[in-house]
């Protein structure tokens, strides 16, 4: 199943069934491209953890080595932004990049969770696009400037349940309809599960987090006025556009 929480008419926050480009809640119907509704992010996460260089080719064409545990960092609520948003990236910046990953939306307060059970504590998947600017990135360790700044994670259109995303599943970024990234989440260096395993080793995960599983090679510039989509292959398409101050 697919699910959209999305802002009703009448302003309620609602979570509908998403069947055949419809979102579906209780006798109302209504199309998910229509502007009757207010697509939001798919969940309410405290914090995303997102993970560094988990792609051999990624970190190969950034110039840096592959980790040896996973590479973590944080982005704040305030990140967040949603299907069919025009994110602002920070003024002045000479490079904002896209990067598209696999969400992985926690189901259940957790802590250190086993490899073996760590799929139980999964609700389901959703898109994310790290967005970057890289050039207070380079100049910074804890990358709060680079990756944290508001709008840094667009997210959604879906929360998919992981029985509707392949072990396979390929993972697209496209730029005004041409495609920049194309990956599978068969090469992710650490695996969903070893990634829950670790993070639960230092903090717990609450209902709605989300996990941000990396990005593959191909990530890219985005300039004033690009239409972004970022494409998981059984999840579906989150589609932003970038405004440059």
């Amino acid at each position: 199943m697919k699910y959209v929480r999305f802002r009703d008419p009448a302003g309620a926050v609602r979570r509908g069934e998403l069947e055949s480009g419809h979102v579906h809640f209780a006798n109302e119907s209504y199309a998910l491209e229509d502007d009757e509704i207010d697509v939001l992010p798919p969940c309410e996460p405290s914090k995303v953890v997102c993970i560094g260089r988990n792609y051999a080719a990624h970190a190969d064409e950034m110039g840096n080595d592959v980790p040896d545990r996973p590479l973590l960092f944080l982005k704040p609520p305030n990140a967040l932004a949603a299907h069919g948003d025009t994110v602002t990236a920070p003024a002045g910046k000479e490079r904002i990049d896209h990067e598209a990953e696999l969400g992985v939306v926690i189901g259940e307060q957790c802590r250190h969770v086993p490899e073996s059970e760590a799929l139980d504590v999964v609700e389901g998947y959703t898109c994310v696009n790290d967005i970057s600017n890289r050039d207070d990135q380079r100049e910074e360790q804890n990358w709060i400037r680079g990756k944290a700044f508001d709008g840094a994670a667009p997210m959604g259109p879906v929360l998919a349940t992981p029985d509707e995303v392949p072990d396979d599943a390929t993972v697209q970024t496209r730029v005004n309809g041409e495609t920049k990234q194309d990956g599978s989440l068969d090469l992710l260096i650490f695996s969903i599960p070893e990634l829950i395993a670790e993070i639960t080793t230092y903090m717990t995960l609450e209902p709605g987090d989300v996990i941000a599983t990396g990005t593959p090679e191909g990530v890219g510039p985005l300039e004033d006025g690009d239409d972004v989509e970022i494409e998981v292959e059984g999840v579906g398409t989150l589609e932003h556009s970038i405004r440059r101050p």
